[in-house]
C-alpha cells in the first residue's frame, strides 16, 4: 500500500511540472472523502486538459507540415525528365570525325554527380545501371568517330569562360565540333548573399544596379560564341543551355534551408539572363537552346508545395544536389534527355550548317 502510494506521488510530481493548473498534493485528501462535491472542478480541470491536448496536437501537427514541406525533399528514383524515341538511334548520324566540347561551370562539369553521371557524361554513355528506356541512347552510337573533352569548371564565371574559349586551341578542318555549354547561373548565385553583389558575383544586386553588368554578359556571351565558332573551321553545333531557378518560379529561398536571404529582384534579373541567353540561340544559325529553366519548375526546394502552380503530381521530387545549386543524379538525367532531344532535331533533319548570326 504504501508502495503504491509512493507511485501515485510520482506521478503527480510529474504531472504538476506538466500542467501549472493540476490540484495541489495538500488537497488531494480533501477530495478523495468528498469525490462528489469536486466533480464540478474536476469538469473545470478536464476542459483545460482538452485545450492543452488539442494545442499540443496544433503544433505538433503544423511542425511536422513544416518540416515536411521545407526540409524533406526526397529525390526519387527512376527515370527523370522526356521520353527519348529509340527510332533515332538505330542508324548512324555522321561517320564525320566528332569532338564533343563540355564548356562552362559546375553543371556542365557535373559536381556532385559520381564519375559517369554527369549529363556530359551519359551523353557519351549510359551508365551501368541506366534506366531500361534510355539504355543504348547516346551520341557513342551514332557518333562512331566521336571523341570528347569537358574543359568546364566548377565555380567559375561568365568572364572566366570567355577565357577559356579564348585559350582553346583551333581543331582541325575535318573535325566538326558539339558543344554542350552552361554559362551565367553562377554570375547570378555568387557570393550567395556573403558580400556586396559585383559584376559576376550578382547576388542581392538591385535590378537597377545590375543593368550595366546583364548588358556586359550579352555582349560576353556573343563574343563566347564568335569565338567557339572560329575554332572549329570544319563546322560547330552549340548546345546552349539556359539557368533554372531552385526556388521554382517564387522566389521564395527558404534561408533557414539553404542560408541564402531574401534577393528581391533575384527573379528579375534571372529572366534578363535567360532572354539574353535565348535571344543568342536566336541569332545565331549553330546555337540551339536547351531550355532546363521550365522543366526544373517544381523540382527545387518548393517541390513538396502541392498547391504551387509548378507542383509536380506524377515526379514531386528534388532534382538538385544538396548544395542547391547543381543537379543531383536524377537532375543530370533529365538534363541529358533535354540535350538529347534538341540533338535529334538537329542532327536528324536538313539543317543550315551557319554561324553568321540571323539578319
Amino acid at each position: 500500500m504504501l508502495f503504491c502510494l509512493i507511485k501515485i506521488y510520482a506521478i503527480y510530481i510529474c504531472l504538476s511540472e506538466l500542467f501549472p493548473l493540476f490540484i495541489p498534493f495538500s488537497q488531494i485528501l480533501y477530495i478523495i472523502p468528498n469525490m462528489e462535491k469536486m466533480k464540478p472542478l474536476f469538469k473545470t480541470y478536464a476542459k483545460y486538459l482538452k485545450f492543452f491536448a488539442a494545442a499540443v496536437f496544433i503544433i505538433v501537427f503544423s511542425l511536422s507540415a513544416f518540416l515536411y514541406f521545407n526540409f524533406y525533399l526526397t529525390q526519387g528514383t527512376g527515370p527523370a525528365g522526356s521520353q527519348i524515341p529509340a527510332e533515332n538511334f538505330k542508324h548512324i548520324w555522321s561517320e564525320q570525325k566528332i569532338l564533343l566540347l563540355g564548356i562552362g561551370d559546375s553543371i556542365t562539369d557535373g559536381f556532385g554527380a559520381p564519375a559517369g553521371y554527369s549529363y556530359f557524361d551519359r551523353l557519351i554513355a549510359n551508365p551501368p545501371d541506366d534506366s531500361c528506356d534510355i539504355k543504348g541512347k547516346n551520341l557513342s552510337v551514332v557518333f562512331p568517330n566521336l571523341t570528347a573533352n569537358n574543359i568546364a569548371v566548377s565555380h567559375t564565371v561568365s568572364r572566366q569562360h570567355l577565357k577559356v574559349i579564348q585559350n582553346f586551341p583551333v581543331q582541325p578542318d575535318d573535325v566538326m565540333g558539339i558543344i554542350v555549354m552552361t554559362t551565367g547561373g553562377n554570375d547570378l548565385i555568387h557570393s550567395y548573399g556573403r558580400s556586396a553583389p559585383k559584376e559576376c558575383a550578382m547576388y542581392g544586386a538591385s535590378l537597377e544596379i545590375a543593368k550595366p553588368w546583364i548588358d556586359n554578359f550579352k555582349i560576353r556571351l556573343d563574343e563566347m560564341i564568335t569565338g567557339i565558332t572560329e575554332k572549329f573551321p570544319g563546322g560547330c553545333r552549340i548546345f546552349l543551355a539556359n539557368i533554372y531557378d531552385p526556388s521554382d518560379g517564387t522566389g521564395n529561398t527558404n534561408e533557414l534551408f539553404t542560408g541564402l536571404p531574401h534577393w528581391p529582384d533575384g527573379l528579375l534579373i534571372l529572366a534578363e539572363y535567360n532572354k539574353i541567353i535565348s535571344d543568342c540561340a536566336d541569332s545565331f544559325d549553330n546555337v540551339h537552346l536547351i531550355d532546363i529553366y521550365t522543366p526544373f519548375l517544381g523540382h527545387g526546394i518548393q517541390c513538396k508545395k502541392f498547391w504551387l502552380k509548378n507542383y509536380h503530381f506524377d515526379d514531386p521530387h528534388y532534382w538538385y544536389y544538396m548544395n542547391i545549386e547543381d543537379p543531383n543524379p536524377r537532375g543530370y538525367d533529365a538534363i541529358r534527355r533535354l540535350f538529347l532531344l534538341e540533338m535529334i532535331k538537329t542532327f536528324t533533319t536538313n539543317n543550315h550548317n551557319s554561324s553568321e548570326p540571323r539578319a
